[in-house]
């Protein structure tokens, strides 16, 4: 056997112990958080749903008309999804990663091993969500395909690599810190309010608008909103804001992961 052929092996080895390791985590995680059983996970998809439903139907009782569009819940579920998406995944990166503390004695796993494996588990999860919403919209009669699908779908993978950002750099802190848990899911109510989930940002006064066109959740709503109705979002979308607020949060997760691995290791 040549040498290029056993460096072959090795990274082949390399990468499927890497991904017995994630697989084990993200099966620890699913008995973690779902009642101790794995068809809890259901409970995960349907969340986002019922928080959909209970949205549709809270207007629909106080008369108010849709904010935009003929479909209120074509309009709520391009805002619900792409939030929905960002908070599970930064919140539950962090969950995990303190209630996987104790994993960290195994020196086959490591601190961005348990972020990864939960990071894989909230994506599959939110891609679970939107075929399921999908599905169901179109049992009920509803377009709910959008007009141009390529937006759509870069939008969706905006609001995972933030969601996925977010969730590297909080799940670092929370290590060291585990209160912030609480404290970063205080300020995700703050978030969810001023991500554009329930109104139009273009329709806002200016002196509101612009401030709130920095906040990178909701460009990752007027993203999906745009997929979806012709000319939304022309004052407020920036497409490049998002992806790079979400990539620099990447690089700094990991980088303070990095520099801080030997002490965080020493506190389990």
């Amino acid at each position: 056997m040549n040498l290029s052929s056993l460096e072959s092996y090795d990274l082949w080895s390399a990468v499927k112990r890497q991904w017995r390791v994630l697989y084990a985590v993200m099966l620890r995680n699913i008995r973690i958080r779902f009642f101790g059983h794995g068809i809890g996970y259901l409970v995960k998809i349907g969340w986002p749903l019922t928080h959909l439903v209970i949205l549709v139907t809270v207007f629909s009782i106080a008369g108010r008309a849709v904010p935009y569009g003929d479909s209120a819940v074509l309009f709520f579920a391009t805002g619900t999804i792409p939030y929905i998406t960002f908070a599970y995944l930064s919140r539950f990166m962090m969950l995990y990663v303190i209630a996987n503390r104790s994993l960290l004695g195994f020196p086959e796993i490591k601190i961005l091993d348990i972020l990864l494996a939960s990071a894989l588990l909230e994506i599959l999860s939110a891609c679970c969500v939107v075929i399921v919403f999908l599905i169901l919209a179109w049992l009920a009669g509803i377009d709910a395909m959008p007009r141009d699908i390529v937006q759509a779908s870069l939008a969706f993978g905006a609001s995972i690599l933030l969601g996925f950002g977010a969730g590297l750099l909080n799940g670092v802190i929370a290590l060291a810190m585990p209160a912030w848990f609480t404290g970063f899911t205080l300020i995700l109510m703050l978030i969810w309010a001023s991500s554009g989930v329930v109104f139009v940002p273009d329709s806002l006064p200016a002196i509101i608008r612009e401030p709130l066109s920095y906040q990178p959740v909701l460009q990752t709503t007027e993203w999906m909103r745009s997929a979806y109705y012709e000319g939304y979002g022309g004052l407020v979308l920036d497409r490049t804001y998002v992806i790079g607020f979400a990539l620099t949060m990447v690089f700094l997760g990991l980088l303070i992961e990095r520099l801080t691995r030997g002490h965080m290791l020493a506190l389990r």
